[in-house]
């Protein structure tokens, strides 16, 4: 059982991804990065050395602290952070634990490089429908819940990428975009190492969705007619986005949860 300062492997296991997740510092030595430069998904590097200098950046949020074994820098460094009245936890076992539990771990190299302000920012064109608010949702959830999002004319993502230190992606010829049958979704669960069931299923309903293919999956109908919804709701893409957000958190949770459920009404025969 996990102690009052801890959280096991299994619980955070099934907070990542949702909105209310904490949010996660690892503090492993550069030495012990090194070694295996994989990430928690969702997960920052911190320097337990420098946690009084960014302690108050998680105002107001709750914090998951992970070192290689889970004992001294994450013990002390959550201590630390509930001294500066953060609440945070430490993770049980570490990096090391989470790596035996063969739980899901993001290459950091395919990450890519932060802002001034610890952000990764994204570029893509104007007026999303599909892959260009799902992609961001799953980005916020599972890569860098601080991300930003520049939606710009088409002609200019490549342009605006270059001069703002956004990565492109959705558009033809970048890295991160369609290849195949593939659509940037897949793409990103795929090179992000994210092999989570539940996200392989979404993936088949986005690409359904995104590419005009209704018949890979009966629930891609809703998706495409709620975000064509959203897209005459919202003039503004990042209020677009924020909606979005919420829709690709109900798909999740049914991919993840709820799949088996059914629903009719009247839900017993009278006299039943």
């Amino acid at each position: 059982m996990s102690a009052f300062t801890s959280i096991s492997n299994e619980k955070l296991a099934r907070l990542i991804g949702l909105p209310h997740c904490p949010a996660i510092v690892d503090v492993r030595t550069d030495e012990d990065f090194a070694a295996d430069p994989r990430l928690i998904p969702g997960s920052v590097r911190r320097s337990h050395t420098t946690v009084t200098d960014w302690a108050q950046a998680y105002a107001g949020r709750s914090v998951i602290v992970t070192c290689l074994k889970g004992e001294k820098l994450a013990q002390g460094t959550a201590a630390m952070l509930r001294v500066a009245g953060i609440a945070a936890d430490s993770l049980e076992g570490g990096f090391t634990a989470w790596c035996a539990d063969k739980l899901t771990l993001v290459p950091a190299a395919k990450i890519p490089p932060r802002d001034a302000h610890g952000r990764t920012v994204w570029v893509t064109r104007s007026r999303p429908k599909i892959d260009r608010i799902a992609c961001p949702w799953l980005i916020r959830r599972f890569i860098d819940p601080a991300a930003i999002f520049l939606y710009v004319a088409p002609p200019e993502v490549e342009a605006v990428g270059q001069h703002f230190g956004a990565v492109p992606f959705d558009i033809e010829g970048v890295f991160w975009s369609h290849r195949g049958d593939a659509c940037t979704f897949d793409v990103m669960v795929e090179e992000f190492g994210l092999g989570i069931e539940a996200l392989k299923r979404l993936a088949t309903i986005v690409r359904a969705a995104d590419t005009a293919r209704l018949d890979l999956a009966p629930q891609a109908s809703g998706l495409l007619a709620a975000s064509l919804g959203l897209s005459r709701m919202y003039a503004d893409d990042l209020e677009q986005l924020a909606a979005g957000m919420s829709l690709y958190d109900a798909f999740y949770r049914w991919c993840r949860d709820a799949t088996d459920e059914t629903h009719n009404w009247p839900a017993k025969k009278p006299g039943a």
